[in-house]
């Protein structure tokens, strides 16, 4: 079977509560999915590790689940294209042998290195060339916190790493990076395509400890025997290196012209625009990661996106969720409803949703979840709705920073887990003033990282083939009440974050020291 007949395309996207992986065809169509699950463990308060071998096992099996699942021969596989989550770090020995649990973007041990480093000039200095916010999410900081309080542990490392390089390293005994990762370690120079010599010095570390540098586009072939008998393919299979989930997000919602935003909510959520080179913002409070040399995302995350909602189902709403499963319902869409019984804005009542600390626009990791405006005419429903629209009110945030730089929005293109749900669309719709719409397949990330393994095999000649694989659906209208609701309550909600800002790091201290303490 020559190379132009393989039907088949497989995506690998590693998140950060599971790994997903798809089968997609020539034509853009999702075939075969599967999804498996792995822990989050924060054995301290500002900690939010997860354990490599078992996301590396996770998508050896999701992979094979799928040829499975479609009944794949190996020589029908075109190509396994990456999609991963960001910011993560590992320190490996020399033979790839984890010294440390994997770090995520969501772990805050950092925190004072990226405040004193915000509050110096070269933090300044080092996000205009790397595009990465000062942030304890990025491995910039964790490198320098673990060369601080670990010095032991930095001698014995061989390689710092994130989680697709870890993959990559067992199925090919190959240190690799794509730039679309790299631009997110805050270590990457984005004009020379290359490790920021200065970036480098302030975290302590070489060339040599980091991984090869190579295009998203990168092919690599001949994995070892018993990886390959375990996923149902064959050791020449060529796996693309791919790119952050982010980037492809919007690549495989087709949101890569001007004017068109993609907001994506998964565990937690983000809001980009693309450019044709790189850009970073003067306040500092956007992203700029790479796709393609042509091909740059500018952006914002927030930290606490679809994991409110999980919080809200596991520790508000628990008879809720238990008289939801009685009844044979989603939990998710019992919640749903019952926030639907209440009116845009709450009857008043605010959520900051910031249980996990916040990134953009306020780059905050101290930052907490507060229910502000709480009286005795507000039932559970209330919480439930303040905390969806907390979450929306996190984006819109984030959005007022993008079009400051970028100019307005005409469209937005949802994506994510929440895109699944008529009612967030709506509330999104209502809280930006923008129509919303979402593409025939929520699997944006997986999308783009087929459409980026077609483009690394020579099947298209650019990337604007995403338009012959995305159709969009029917666009959500403002309801103009419901927007000039959330236009009162925006300046109210802000006020509070700011109000609270100095109170957030007071809190911060006496959970540490609390959850330190032998007698807690």
């Amino acid at each position: 079977m020559t190379q132009s007949q393989k039907p088949y395309i497989i995506a690998a996207d590693i998140g950060t509560t599971s790994t997903k992986t798809l089968v997609i065809d020539r034509d853009g169509q999702v075939l075969a999915s599967h999804s498996i699950e792995y822990p989050l463990f924060t054995p301290a308060a500002d900690r939010a590790e997860q354990d490599p071998d078992q996301i590396f096992d996770a998508v050896v099996q999701g992979i094979g689940a799928v040829v499975r699942k479609q009944g794949i021969s190996p020589e029908q596989v075109l190509c396994v294209s990456f999609s991963s989550a960001m910011h993560s770090l590992i320190a490996v020995d020399e033979h790839n042998k984890p010294l440390t649990q994997c770090i995520t973007w969501a772990d805050n041990r950092a925190a004072k290195y990226a405040e004193d480093l915000k509050q110096s000039g070269l933090g300044q200095q080092i996000y205009a060339r790397t595009g990465t916010p000062i942030h304890p999410m990025s491995p910039l900081l964790k490198l320098k916190w673990f060369g601080e309080h670990e010095p032991a542990l930095v001698r014995n490392t061989h390689k710092f790493i994130g989680i697709k390089e870890y993959v990559f390293a067992k199925l090919f005994n190959q240190y690799l990076i794509d730039h679309s990762l790299a631009s997110a370690t805050g270590l990457f120079n984005l004009e020379q395509l290359d490790w920021d010599a200065g970036a480098l010095d302030y975290a302590g570390v070489t060339p040599q400890q980091l991984s090869a540098l190579v295009p998203t586009t990168h092919r690599v072939e001949g994995m070892s025997s018993a990886y390959a008998a375990a996923m149902g393919l064959s050791m020449d299979t060529p796996f693309i290196v791919g790119a952050s989930d982010g980037v492809l997000a919007n690549l495989g919602v087709g949101a890569f012209e001007p004017g068109v935003v993609a907001v994506t909510i998964g565990t937690s959520g983000a809001v980009r625009s693309v450019v044709n080179k790189p850009q970073t913002d003067p306040e500092g409070k956007l992203f700029c990661y790479a796709l393609t040399e042509n091909f740059w995302v500018v952006g914002g995350p927030i930290n606490n996106g679809g994991i409110v909602f999980r919080w809200v189902r596991d520790q508000i709403a628990t008879a809720e969720s238990e008289e939801a499963r009685r009844l044979g319902m989603d939990p998710y869409d019992y919640l749903t409803a019952l926030a639907a019984e209440v009116g845009a804005g709450s009857e008043g009542l605010l959520f900051l949703p910031l249980l996990s600390g916040e990134r953009a626009p306020y780059w905050n990791a101290n930052a907490r979840g507060v229910y502000f405006g709480l009286s005795l005419s507000h039932q559970k429903k209330h919480m439930i709705r303040a905390a969806l629209e907390g979450v929306m009110f996190s984006i819109q945030a984030v959005a007022t920073s993008l079009e400051r730089m970028m100019g307005p929005a005409t469209v937005i293109r949802a994506s994510g887990g929440f895109a699944r749900s008529e009612f967030w669309r709506q509330m999104m719709t209502d809280m930006l003033g923008t129509a919303v719409t979402v593409p025939d397949s929520i699997e944006s990330s997986g999308i783009g990282a087929a459409l980026l393994g077609l483009l690394a095999m020579g099947e298209i000649e650019d990337l604007s083939h995403a338009h012959k694989w995305i159709g969009v659906g029917k666009a959500h209208e403002v309801n103009e009440n419901d927007y000039r609701v959330y236009q009162q309550l925006t300046s109210i909600y802000t006020s509070v974050y700011h109000q609270l800002k100095d109170q957030f790091d007071a809190i911060t201290a006496f959970q540490s020291q609390h959850l330190r303490s032998p007698q807690s």
